[in-house]
This record gives structure tokens, C-alpha cells and sequence, in this order.
């Protein structure tokens, strides 16, 4: 009981000689980068941001303005953006988009992806709840599948008036991981397109700029596709199903030889 006692009080020791070490090496808010506060033009050029990030930009009636964003296995994103207008304008109908790393347009589950300001509205919000992302589809299908994922946020019916009115954008990405309910017999070998970003030559080099690949990716990295929680359902499942065979067994077994049978039979 003693030895017992002094092992439980060293491991407490221990750990609260550990807590604040970790607290200590966890990166701050501020360490880990601020919002990205302008958006791209076009594919090529559209600003990366991570999910739970709060992008901003500014920008004039008419623009097209563009960011991506990475998408695992699992994840059902919601794509949600702000436009804030002018005190003084006319009615305006805006539109948020998604494409994939292919560049197909994704269709929305539910929320206002198409929405008209009326006249000197300040603000116009929009919402697009993607499907989950599958692990793997099949190659004529218009699955979303794990990869780069880019919004597009646009003005679509702008009076001639109103074109070139200074604007400004809000555009967050959340995602519900929707777990084992979502997973499939299969995974792509790489994710789809991880995107490319425009790259600006460095002082001394040619003038100009190149096409890279881009680095966005979730933060614990992509996934396997082949882990997800119905491994746990169905092992226990199988433990179920061996303990009620066992049950079964045990109540319609009887209890031996029947008495009417003579011992010498």
C-alpha cells in the first residue's frame, strides 16, 4: 500500500511538473500567423486560407474574388461570407461559389449561396454547406473528394451604376467531421490537385512569375482513408454477436440427458 502510495504521488508530481512546459511549447494566436487580408483574382492566384480562419478582403463591385482551402476524407464544409457594400447603392444579387481541385463547381446541401441586397443595405450574407468528402468515387462521378478546394465570391446583377464601388469581404470555412457514417471501401492514391499558387521572381532572377504547387494541407495532414470509427462499431459488434451465440447455446442446450433414456442407451 505504501509503494503504491509513493508511485501515485510521484507520476502527480511529474505531471504537474510537465503541465506547464506544455502550455508553454503550444504555439500562441499570434504565432501561429494572422488572417489573410486580401483574396485572389482567379484560380491560379487565389489566396490560401485555412479552416477556422477569418479571411478578409477589399475589393470593387464586379471583381471576382478567389481563396482555397484543404478538405479531407470526412469533412462536410461550410463555406460562410460577408459582403459589406457601400452606404449608398443600388439592389445587388451576389453569389458564393465552390470548386474543386479539378475545378468542378460543387453543388450546395442547403444555405443561401445566391442572395439580393436591397438598396443601401449595409451587409449581404451567404452560406454554402458542401457534401462530405469521400475518400474515394468513381471517375465519372462529381463526388467532392479529398484535395483543394476554391471559393469563388461574385456579384452577378450590378447596375452600371454601382460597377467599381469599393466592397469588402468576409470568408470563413468550418468543417463537421461526419466520422465513420461517411467512410468508403477505398482512398485516392494522392489528393486531388493540391493546388498551384503564382510565385514572384526573386530580386536578381528574371522578372515574371512562375506556377508552384501549393502547400495547404489540414493541419494533421491527410488523411489514410483507410482508419474510421466503424472499425470500433463493428468489432463491437462481433463481441456482441459472440456473447449472444453463447447465450443462445447456453439456454437451448438443456440440462443433459433426458431422464426418459435408459443409462445403458
Amino acid at each position: 500500500m505504501r509503494i503504491t502510495r509513493v508511485l501515485s504521488a510521484a507520476l502527480l508530481a511529474l505531471g504537474l511538473a510537465a503541465g506547464p512546459a506544455s502550455a508553454d511549447s503550444s504555439p500562441s494566436p499570434s504565432e501561429e500567423g494572422s488572417a489573410p487580408t486580401e483574396a485572389g483574382t482567379s484560380f491560379r492566384t487565389a489566396t490560401e486560407i485555412e479552416q477556422g480562419q477569418q479571411a478578409t478582403a477589399d475589393g470593387s463591385a464586379g471583381d471576382y474574388l478567389y481563396w482555397s482551402f484543404p478538405a479531407d476524407a470526412g469533412q462536410r464544409p461550410t463555406v460562410k461570407a460577408t459582403v459589406k457594400l457601400p452606404e449608398t447603392h443600388a439592389a445587388e444579387t451576389w453569389r458564393v461559389d465552390v470548386y474543386d481541385g479539378l475545378r468542378r463547381r460543387q453543388a450546395c446541401q442547403w444555405g443561401a449561396q445566391t442572395r439580393t441586397a436591397a438598396a443601401d443595405a449595409p451587409s449581404v450574407e451567404l452560406a454554402c454547406v458542401l457534401r462530405t468528402v469521400r475518400a474515394w468515387s468513381e471517375p465519372w462521378a462529381n463526388d467532392p473528394l479529398p484535395g483543394t478546394y476554391y471559393v469563388r465570391l461574385t456579384v452577378v446583377n450590378l447596375p452600371t451604376s454601382d460597377l467599381g464601388l469599393r466592397v469588402g469581404a468576409e470568408v470563413r470555412v468550418d468543417s463537421a467531421d461526419m466520422g465513420g457514417a461517411a467512410a468508403v471501401d477505398g482512398r485516392l492514391a494522392e489528393p486531388l490537385v493540391p493546388g498551384a499558387a503564382v510565385k514572384s521572381a526573386a530580386d536578381g532572377e528574371d522578372s515574371g512569375t512562375s506556377a508552384v504547387l501549393s502547400a495547404i494541407e489540414p493541419e494533421d495532414g491527410w488523411s489514410s482513408g483507410w482508419w474510421s470509427d466503424r472499425w470500433v462499431w463493428t468489432g463491437i459488434g462481433g463481441v456482441l454477436a459472440a456473447l449472444a451465440g453463447i447465450a443462445g447455446y447456453a439456454l437451448t442446450r438443456g440440462s443433459g440427458r433426458p431422464a426418459r433414456v435408459p443409462p445403458g442407451a
